[in-house]
């Protein structure tokens, strides 16, 4: 079945008619675009954090000279000092342990040589604080943050946003990882402390010398950088010493591109308890899960059962469909030991200490509020989402990224909920040969995802990743499989402005494929 849209079907989801040809772009340039360089005296903060980002040399491969990398540093100045949780030898930035309600000031120092600016990957937080490229300082400038803590307990990550550099900087290091609590996850009996641990796994390649190797060229641009060392919490060939109970383990891909496919290697099912925007209703137990960039999953692993001297391998399994027929052709030159959808192994677990003490896997976990058709205003006419590529493009609804450009269609306004619709809109032969999986991003407050529907033909290749898709719980980031529809709804509250949406394969975000949709 073709997944082809045409012109008509276009207007028609985008609920504009010829209104769309009429009044095609609006530009969006007024004095909210200003480098907010001090504080908001009226902005009270519980929390102030003194942040930089700068260039440092990390003992990475724990052999020969150390790697150049570029990293985040960060220092409580007022409030909690366990708000920043430092990595001893690592190029990942600081844990940032947050609590929702919280009023957090971050003063961001660039002492990088190169304009920056962070992203705080899944927060809810105003325009002015969200990383929008438009804000990226240079070199020496500061940049002040103030936000309020809105989430709901969960996982999230803070990285480099820069307009065609974000796939660069991040690769070089520029990304950590936030965790935020709440009063209702205290209340449960879930892994704490020793037992709650970051799970942070990245894709890298190195030269002879140990330093970063980034390649840019055509095939990496277009299907997106992949590296052939799997780095997990910022080392290679990881292996953690656990008790024999039960962890919490905050899993985030930050890969640029790279899609796992996470499983135990005795065939074990695996048991996922949060996603992207926070903890689910009930624990989720699945042979695999897909795991694209930028999604996070809080996996309950329970070694209770488990000897001393046992040692288990979490890997990434074997999968087809997600990289286009270009790639099956050309792009596995690119990294021949790591290709897309190869089998290896991403970290091990060996049992050193029999302890009784662990809690027992939660029935129930936090309710969540469904969002319904009801709730949308525009049912029938969802707001698209159309992915494309093309030789040396990646698009959304035919279009490249404009730094201050939203669309008609683009326009939402404050206070509503709506129905968004993420497809492929590949037609010829060219677009069909390049069809691929994108990670789909939305900045601003966490969606549900309403449905999934394959309609291509490939059913077998499909079958080795359907299982494997946490879509019930709140999220930000959704991996689009060639020839699917997934449609969401995702509420535009609290904040006016500019909010990006864009491919989290940052390869393709770096080449155009990102938008934004304009909140008032």
């Amino acid at each position: 079945m073709s997944n082809r849209i045409n012109r008509r079907q276009f207007l028609k989801y985008s609920s504009l008619g010829m209104a769309a040809a009429t009044f095609p772009t609006f530009l969006f340039a007024n004095t909210s675009q200003k480098i907010k360089n001090a504080p908001n005296p009226n902005f009270k903060a519980d929390v102030e954090i003194e942040f930089s980002a700068k260039p440092a040399s990390v003992n990475i491969l724990n052999r020969g000279e150390k790697t150049q990398v570029q990293k985040f540093y960060a220092r409580v100045l007022k409030g909690d000092p366990n708000s920043v949780l430092t990595l001893k030898d690592n190029y990942l930035g600081p844990i940032l342990n947050l609590k929702q309600g919280q009023k957090v000031r971050v003063f961001f120092d660039n002492q990088l040589g190169e304009t920056s600016i962070i992203h705080w990957h899944g927060m809810h937080v105003p325009q002015h604080s969200d990383g929008h490229p438009m804000y990226a300082i240079a070199s020496g400038q500061r940049y002040v943050y103030e936000f309020e803590v809105l989430n709901s307990a969960g996982t999230n990550f803070y990285h480099s946003h820069t307009h065609g550099e974000t796939g660069r900087q991040v690769y070089n290091g520029l990304s950590g990882m936030i965790r935020v609590s709440d009063a209702q996850e205290q209340v449960l009996d879930l892994p704490r402390n020793e037992y709650d641990l970051p799970l942070v796994i990245q894709d890298r390649t190195f030269d002879q010398k140990n330093q970063l190797v980034y390649v840019q060229r055509m095939p990496e641009r277009m299907f997106g950088f992949l590296g052939e060392t799997i780095l997990v919490n910022g080392k290679p060939d990881v292996e953690f010493s656990v008790k024999s109970r039960a962890y919490r383990f905050r899993a985030l891909n930050g890969s640029n591109s790279r899609i796992y496919k996470l499983a135990w290697d005795d065939g074990s099912p695996i048991t996922v308890i949060g996603t992207d925007g926070g903890l689910l209703e009930k624990p989720e137990t699945r042979p695999y899960i897909m795991f694209s960039p930028a999604e996070r999953l809080d996996l309950w692993l329970d070694f209770s059962d488990q000897k001393i001297g046992t040692s288990r391998q979490l890997v990434s399994l074997p999968y087809d469909g997600v990289m286009s027929m270009m790639y099956q052709r050309m792009g596995r030159k690119m990294s021949a030991n790591l290709t897309q959808g190869s089998k290896f192994t991403i970290a091990r677990f060996k049992v050193t200490q029999k302890v009784s003490d662990s809690p027992k896997l939660p029935s129930q976990l936090i309710p969540i509020k469904r969002f319904t058709e009801s709730m949308v205003n525009n049912t029938d006419n969802p707001l698209p989402i159309a992915l494309s590529m093309g030789r040396m493009q990646a698009r959304i609804n035919g279009r490249s990224f404009a730094m201050y450009k939203a669309t008609k269609m683009e326009q939402v306004e404050l206070g509503s909920y709506k129905k968004i619709k993420i497809f492929h809109d590949h037609s010829g032969r060219m677009g069909s040969m390049m069809a691929m999986a994108h990670p789909i991003h939305l900045h601003g407050q966490q969606y549900q995802i309403l449905s999934r529907t394959y309609k291509g033909n490939d059913h077998a290749a499909y079958n080795t990743v359907k299982d494997g898709f946490i879509d019930s719980g709140w999220k930000d980031t959704v991996l689009v499989m060639p020839n699917e529809e997934v449609e969401i709804i995702k509420p535009f509250h609290d904040y006016k402005g500019l909010f990006l949406y864009h491919c989290h394969n940052l390869e393709h975000e770096d080449l155009g494929m990102m938008r934004q949709f304009y909140v008032g």
